[in-house]
């Protein structure tokens, strides 16, 4: 599996305030951007899997969703998560 516990304790770890702090904003972006790395992984091979797609921009949405949030309520954590996950606006 491409996303097992350890690896989601390391994400947390790295982009959250620790391993065990998974409601962070921070750590639920980074969560989702490794998610969807995956995915369009998956659809540069695999052009017609619809579901996939859809899975794919619903995760770009709830991305969106806690970026609007973390903007709207600290800007300089907003900026620090960008520029760590090499994410364009």
């Amino acid at each position: 599996m491409y996303l097992d516990s350890s690896k989601k304790k390391d994400i947390f770890k790295k982009f959250g305030k620790g391993e065990s702090d998974t409601g962070s904003a921070e750590g639920q972006i980074a969560l989702f951007s490794h998610r969807i790395k995956h995915l369009t992984d998956h659809l540069k091979s695999n052009k017609k899997d619809f579901n996939t797609q859809r899975s794919l921009i619903r995760l770009v949405g709830k991305r969106r969703d806690q970026l609007d949030y973390l903007k709207n309520k600290d800007i300089e954590r907003y900026r620090a998560i960008i520029k760590k996950l090499n994410i364009r606006r």
